[in-house]
């Protein structure tokens, strides 16, 4: 505020600190939506890696239950044990993927903790201003 000006009424200062904190309300807002929207992009590839990774495990699964199956039986094996071996291989290569994606997407805070932080700020100046 300018404070050579100290002769405007005081509905003049109130409409001036109304204005202005319209306008400081209305940038906090896109701050947020900003921020939100970057933070929701990360999010949404660290959910989009828990899915690909899910989908892999299912065909790798298939595919190799079928594969080895068939070469165990071939070997002499029975078929359930060649089932069995597979399905604990590709079991823990898919839980692997989906706890990569998953403890990524923990990691992220959705929370738009530069909006806060400026929110307090700004609940400061008007604070200030009002005194």
């Amino acid at each position: 505020m300018d404070q050579s000006n100290d002769d405007r009424s005081l509905g003049r200062l109130f409409g001036d600190l109304s204005r202005q904190l319209t306008t400081l309300v209305r940038q906090e807002i896109d701050l947020a939506r900003t921020e939100m929207s970057a933070k929701a992009k990360a999010a949404g590839r660290d959910v989009a890696m828990i899915g690909a990774g899910a989908a892999l495990l299912y065909a790798a699964l298939l595919a190799l239950l079928v594969t080895v199956g068939l070469v165990l039986i071939e070997l002499g094996l029975a078929a359930w044990l060649a089932a069995l071996i597979v399905a604990v291989a590709v079991g823990a290569i898919g839980g692997v993927l989906v706890m990569r994606g998953r403890d990524a997407l923990a990691r992220q805070s959705l929370a738009p903790e530069r909006t806060i932080s400026t929110v307090k700020d700004d609940a400061e100046w008007a604070k200030e201003q009002l005194s």
